[in-house]
């Protein structure tokens, strides 16, 4: 497959119509404790149709496989002066674009794991992610834990995100990262690379972000261990991730670290 550069994809990008934006609350990813925000709401319907997209299909990346990686990523290589900082994109737009906004002062790409019900209320922003260069991919539909669903049901959360991406952007998205969990279940990962995924995205830096510790806190957790190769954990939607990523951006500066999207680090 052909790669995608940033210069085409902010020319497809620009082609499509603007998209409306509304309100969302932001939630974590923590599978157990008081600290993770809710799921979704259980009447959500994970595969049933949503709104209508006031906008032409975008040229968005489709999923590529990386041969020498696992089906589950963990970080991408340690010899490579690059790191992936990944977002779990769900929360307020306002927050989610400040954080765009700050990434990119810095000359940074991110990547942004969607939560379908999120793009069904905030379909702008697959428009906003894409064009700022970074990588967009799925979490789910409903941000539930997947792992503990039945096979109909995890497949149904996995294709629902999927849809909803391919109809705002023309594809499922470049990764999938399953919701409420660091790791796919093996059924899940099954589930995953059966709707087109090569591989599941998890993580080995969390950056605890969704229990709100502060600032200082969320940089001082990334800053310990992340190292060349690592892929970061952290969430739209608190503003304490947008305030810690000056110091963390700017550390990783410092130690030659680049940040990247996911895409990027492994090819």
């Amino acid at each position: 497959m052909g790669r995608v550069t940033t210069t085409d994809r902010r020319t497809a990008l620009r082609a499509g119509a603007g998209l409306v934006a509304g309100g969302a609350l932001a939630a974590g990813c923590a599978t157990t404790g008081s600290t993770a925000s809710p799921a979704a709401p259980a009447h959500a319907s994970a595969s049933g149709p949503a709104p209508a997209a006031k906008a032409t299909p975008l040229t968005a990346p489709a999923p590529r496989a990386f041969p020498h990686q696992p089906a589950q990523i963990t970080h991408g290589p340690r010899d490579r002066p690059a790191v992936a900082l990944t977002f779990h994109g769900q929360g307020d737009p306002k927050i989610a674009t400040a954080l765009l906004t700050e990434v990119e002062k810095h000359g940074a790409h991110v990547t942004v794991l969607a939560v379908g019900t999120w793009l069904d209320t905030h379909p702008e922003m697959a428009r906003r992610i894409l064009d700022g260069g970074h990588d967009l991919g799925n979490h789910t539909q409903r941000h539930i834990a997947v792992n503990t669903l039945s096979e109909a049901d995890a497949l149904a959360e996995i294709t629902g995100c999927a849809d909803r991406l391919k109809r705002l952007t023309g594809s499922i998205g470049t990764w999938f990262r399953p919701s409420r969990a660091p790791a796919a279940s093996p059924l899940v990962q099954r589930l995953a690379h059966r709707v087109g995924y090569p591989h599941v995205l998890s993580y080995d830096v969390d950056s605890l972000d969704f229990t709100a510790p502060g600032a200082p806190a969320v940089t001082r957790k990334v800053l310990a261990e992340v190292r060349g190769g690592s892929v970061v954990s952290m969430h739209f939607g608190y503003a304490d991730t947008v305030a810690a990523l000056p110091a963390v951006l700017e550390e990783l500066h410092r130690r030659g670290l680049r940040a990247v999207t996911t895409t990027e680090l492994l090819s």
